[in-house]
């Protein structure tokens, strides 16, 4: 008979197993970053390599020509948004002259209406630059890391796709015969929500591109269509993401136009863009089968920015999918997983055994 523990000593050991776990995973995330991008890119795949074996290719040849088309499609996109960037980095030093020019007026009317004086704004700014380095050379890292993870991603992709089926085998094999049936299920689940999800927030994002570039060309926004794509790109991460999408162009036209006419409409067809998406790109385009709450979004969202960065903040709602689906199907987690969807009951369960209570109280007094 097993012994049952307190339950202050259960929630000790849960409460250290969560830091140990979040501590291995903020160690390992060089390793550990790469490896969950190719999984997620091998699912996806996964389809596509079908396909051409279904076709009468040998499996060897259906992966390399899966992943060639992968490479192809991504390294046409990279090179497309390099351009963009290459013709935007030449206007730098016109948009520094201009944003010198601003900071100045500005610093003037806050001397003339505040009293601050000048050398302490520019004290202000010089701690402010100071306190940015980390930042920077955190940026730098990131980006660091994004160019290992370009050579390390095809070829964890291509061993996760000829290896699938020892995988497969693997996790059927660590699980009790009479659960077999159950492993298929959460398997196969899981393999169609990351590729629902995965796909639908590819043309979701393609859509707010194409949105966001063409608002930005009507408004006359320099740069339009290379703003439209990284505000598509920050989309991607709930809720945050679409307001760091909007501040880009707002910066943009406020260095290339007098006024403020501009941005109050940038931020007008944003608003617009925001709604369309929320309302009806991604209840209808987005994976159905990942439901994830606000607020779990939300707390998963900046807990993987905390572990793993930018990368950690795109992986952590298809993370959190995954987690859902198997919650879902064992008992003893069912609670979790309806925490974290989206499906709000109209009672708690206090109040529905208060509801049943009541009568039964009104008749033992009424005899």
């Amino acid at each position: 008979m097993l012994k049952k523990y307190p339950f202050y000593i259960r929630a000790t050991v849960i409460l250290l197993g969560l830091i140990l776990f979040s501590y291995a995973l903020f160690n390992l995330r060089g390793i550990l970053i790469p490896l969950s991008f190719a999984a997620f890119l091998a699912v996806l795949l996964n389809p596509l390599v079908n396909l051409f074996q279904r076709w009468k290719f040998p499996r060897l040849a259906a992966i390399i020509l899966s992943l060639v088309i992968a490479i192809v499609v991504i390294s046409a996109i990279a090179y497309f948004l390099s351009m963009q960037i290459a013709s935007f980095t030449d206007q730098i030093p016109v948009f520094q002259k201009k944003s010198l020019e601003l900071i100045s007026r500005l610093q003037h009317e806050i001397n003339h209406r505040f009293g601050i004086t000048m050398t302490k704004q520019n004290q202000w700014i010089n701690e402010t630059g100071a306190g940015m380095k980390p930042l920077i050379g955190q940026t730098l890292g990131t980006v660091m890391g994004t160019l290992a993870l370009v050579f390390l991603l095809p070829v964890y992709t291509f061993l996760f796709l000829f290896y699938k089926t020892l995988i497969l085998d693997f996790l059927y094999e660590i699980f009790a015969e009479e659960n077999a049936k159950e492993v298929s299920t959460v398997l196969s689940q899981v393999k169609l929500a990351i590729q629902s999800y995965m796909f639908g927030l590819l043309l979701e994002a393609l859509i707010v591109a194409t949105l966001n570039a063409s608002a930005l060309m009507l408004l006359g926004v320099q740069y339009a269509i290379l703003l439209g794509i990284l505000g598509a790109i920050l989309n991607m991460l709930p809720f945050i993401g679409g307001i760091l999408a909007v501040i880009l162009p707002i910066l943009i036209a406020t260095v290339t136009k007098d006024g403020f006419h501009t941005q109050l409409l940038v931020i007008i067809a944003y608003i617009v863009i925001q709604f369309t998406d929320n309302h009806f790109l991604v209840p209808y385009i987005v994976s159905s089968k990942v439901k994830i709450n606000a607020l779990i979004s939300i707390i998963v969202v900046l807990l993987g920015g905390a572990v793993w960065g930018v990368s950690g903040m795109f992986l952590s709602i298809p993370f959190i999918g995954v987690l859902k689906i198997i919650f879902d199907r064992i008992p003893e987690l069912k609670p979790w997983g309806k925490l974290l969807g989206d499906d709000i009951p109209i009672f708690h369960k206090g109040q529905l055994r208060l509801k049943i209570r009541g009568p039964r109280m009104r008749a033992k007094v009424k005899t």
